[in-house]
């Protein structure tokens, strides 16, 4: 039951890490809610894998569970939650503003013309690509 478990948490790390450090943003979200899993997992396991136990104390009962890694499981729900919903939203809101997936701000390493893109740029000062906002000139 351990090697089982240790190899999901093992899996479940390489597999978020792996994910974490893709360039896309939905990607990264991904990974850190793999690797919110993964704690999960950890911090369950915590409190010894033994089947059978009573899940709260009873008159004529031995043993039962360990009731602190299940709250601490049932906090870090929470927290993966509200941190997946926010990271989520910022993702939304930059693919909105930017019309990309990427983390690194639309320009994909392997695009044509990418290395063309940023010397013309760099050269003739800032690239507009629409309408200025704000409405500040006529």
């Amino acid at each position: 039951m351990e090697l089982l478990m240790a190899s999901g948490i093992g899996v479940l790390v390489g597999t978020g890490v792996f994910l974490l450090l893709r360039p896309r943003t939905f990607d990264a979200l991904l990974g850190l809610t793999l690797l919110s899993y993964a704690v999960n997992l950890f911090l369950f396991s915590m409190g010894r894998l033994v089947a059978g136990r009573a899940p709260v104390v009873q008159a004529g009962v031995e043993g039962y569970a360990d009731p602190l890694p299940q709250a601490l499981v049932l906090t870090a729900i929470v927290i993966s939650f509200a941190m997946t919903a926010l990271l989520a939203v910022l993702a939304l809101r930059a693919h909105a503003a930017t019309g990309s997936d990427d983390a690194d701000g639309g320009v994909a390493p392997g695009a044509a013309g990418a290395a063309d893109r940023s010397a013309a740029g760099a050269e003739a000062g800032p690239r507009r690509d629409g309408p200025p906002r704000g409405g500040g000139e006529a």
